[in-house]
């Protein structure tokens, strides 16, 4: 019997959502405190149970809306699930928001330590891998300047890069392998796959199915925050498929924003 990565049991994550709109922080707060506000809730996901095996690599498909993040979010334990229980063996290395923790003031440098120490990596070992994380990001000169300063691009660059300077044994990737430019997205990738051959266990969402099972063997689909459909890849892919065709029908305007996309991806 294989060993168990991850096991989600009846997962439910419910948002509250304000039903008025307030114009400012200070209406908000006024609000909140006199108890004015009013919500609608919103389950972002509904009764979602799954195991992973260790060593899988699991794409989660769905179109937009349909929980993808929310869900990696729970497992890596930025949110905490409203119902159910999620069991975790091995280390995680999450790469969700690539440079979310950064501090703009700070150098790429002094973001290197500080969004190091929020992936729970000590000094030392920062210092040992501070070589490999500035010429993995082609940063160059650019490190030493804040982070203020930076494209979208570069600050995705330099989280990727310390994202994945450890070894984990649970890989979480969401959408990381569109950043930066097409050189850099080959380069992610073939950084990723390297990690692949260690016998990680990834859950990767992305948009592009061609992705999913070209990097998973096995793949979800979520739709409106339910599971409905799990197992291997070329039994889930033909389903993604459908769905998307389905959109794309009663959506026509969809499928040519979508084309334009795609052009520039890989």
């Amino acid at each position: 019997m294989s060993e168990k990565a991850i096991v989600l049991s009846h997962v439910g994550m419910k948002f509250n959502l304000s039903k008025e709109k307030v114009d400012s922080l200070k209406d908000y707060l006024i609000k909140s405190l006199r108890k004015e506000m009013q919500y609608n809730e919103f389950w972002a996901l509904k009764d979602v149970s799954f195991s992973i095996n260790k060593g899988d690599r699991v794409g989660i498909l769905g179109l937009n809306g349909a929980g993808k993040s929310t869900l990696l979010k729970v497992i890596a334990g930025v949110f905490k699930p409203t119902e159910g229980t999620v069991e975790k063996h091995g280390k995680i290395a999450p790469l969700l928001e690539l440079g979310a923790g950064f501090d703009k003031q700070y150098t790429g440098k002094e973001n290197i330590y500080l969004y190091g120490a929020v992936l729970g990596y000590s000094k030392k070992f920062i210092d040992e891998k501070y070589d490999e994380i500035v010429e993995f990001s082609e940063l160059g000169e650019f490190i030493d300047v804040p982070v203020e300063n930076y494209s979208s691009g570069m600050r995705s660059r330099l989280g990727f890069s310390i994202a994945t300077v450890v070894s984990p044994k649970i890989l979480i990737l969401d959408e990381v392998l569109s950043v930066g430019d097409a050189k850099f997205r080959k380069k992610s990738e073939k950084k990723v796959m390297s990690m692949f051959d260690s016998g990680v266990t990834v859950l990767f969402v992305s948009h592009s199915l061609e992705q999913v099972k070209r990097l998973c063997d096995k793949a979800m689909i979520l739709d409106h925050g339910k599971l409905i459909a799990y197992g291997s890849i070329d039994e889930v892919a033909p389903k993604y498929q459908a769905m998307i065709d389905a959109y794309e029908a009663e959506n026509p305007k969809t499928k040519s924003k979508k084309r334009k996309v795609k052009k520039g991806s890989f």
